[in-house]
């Protein structure tokens, strides 16, 4: 049974047939759709003893292992830091080594413990570097029967094409708006429209977003956006070091919305701060304003790669406070 309604089109597919799944299996879509959770859906039908249709039994000795956690014949695969634990902080990077990869392939020299499928399932795959994706490629090629390997990726053209082309890719969508609303009205999220479009329409990232750990943290964020004047960058970008992909992301969408703002078509991202994001808009030079959105754009690509956080941050929070239109 999928997990999520808006996942039953895909779900259908993947269940077709139970004997005919392919070797390797590419999940991709944005993040917060519900790839990874598909995919444990999948692998725990595969690995259930008594399978109803398209449906694990969820009692069966295979369900119990899945249920607390862990199943001999199931290997998941996700990033560990790369560094020091200082190292990591600053340079923000987790990766999966090719030991990891290599750890996970020994599951395939054995046996099955219940004499069916053994499934590898990483996630998310582009975080995998070049030796772990050449390690890999190698089972991709020759792979032993009844073996799936899922890779989950939100970022698939970061995988090697040697990698893409020996899987078969199922694009998972995100919901239409309407149902990805009720889905999020119904768990009590307040706002859910507003969140939903801060995380572009997957769902499980909007409830990800809400979450009130972060939530104080992005309004000041925000609050330092909206009264450029009175700011320390340094010291705000200091404390938000350790917040880099989303810093990124909130000056992101409030310079998109800068820019829709000045094209005559109002805020898309942060409706709560539309005043504030009006007068910024009739301020601010066009041409450095797109600069900078095409700068925070292109920085997207190369964000998980080795930086020093602060120090990025304060180049676009200074860039930020000096758009405006000089007299």
């Amino acid at each position: 049974m999928t997990p999520y309604p808006w996942l039953q089109s895909a779900w259908n597919e993947l269940t077709r047939d139970r004997q005919r799944l392919p070797h390797a299996l590419l999940l991709q879509g944005m993040r917060g759709v519900g790839k990874h959770q598909l995919a444990m859906s999948l692998a725990q039908w595969l690995l259930c003893e008594q399978p109803q249709g398209a449906t694990a039994c969820g009692t069966c000795q295979s369900c119990n292992w899945l249920a607390q956690g862990g199943h001999p014949d199931l290997r998941l695969v996700e990033p560990l830091d790369e560094a020091s634990e200082g190292e990591t902080a600053r340079r923000g990077r987790r990766l999966i080594s090719v030991d990891a990869i290599r750890q996970a392939m020994q599951l395939l020299d054995l046996s099955s413990h219940q004499g069916g499928w053994r499934i590898v399932l990483i996630t998310p795959a582009e975080a995998m570097n070049a030796a772990a994706a050449n390690a890999l490629l190698k089972t991709l090629e020759e792979p032993p029967p009844y073996v799936l390997l899922i890779l989950v990726s939100h970022q698939p053209r970061r995988l090697p094409a040697t990698v893409r082309s020996r899987c078969r890719k199922l694009t998972v969508p995100k919901p239409s708006r309407q149902i990805a609303l009720q889905w999020l009205a119904d768990r009590g999220l307040d706002d859910a429209e507003a969140w939903l479009e801060e995380a572009g329409g997957a769902p499980l990232l909007a409830l990800e977003l809400a979450k009130p750990e972060r939530l104080a943290q992005r309004q000041r964020f925000l609050d330092a956006l909206a009264v450029p004047a009175k700011q320390d960058w340094c010291e705000l970008a200091q404390t938000m070091q350790q917040s880099l992909h989303d810093a990124w992301g909130w000056l992101t969408r409030w310079t998109c919305d800068l820019i829709t703002c000045q094209a005559g078509a109002g805020v898309r991202y942060f409706p709560q701060y539309a005043g504030s994001l009006q007068a910024r808009a009739a301020t601010a030079h066009p041409v450095h304003l797109w600069a900078l959105y095409q700068e925070l754009l292109q920085a997207g690509r190369w964000l998980q790669h080795p930086l020093n956080a602060q120090l990025l941050l304060e180049s676009w929070l200074l860039r930020y406070a000096s758009i405006e239109e000089k007299p």
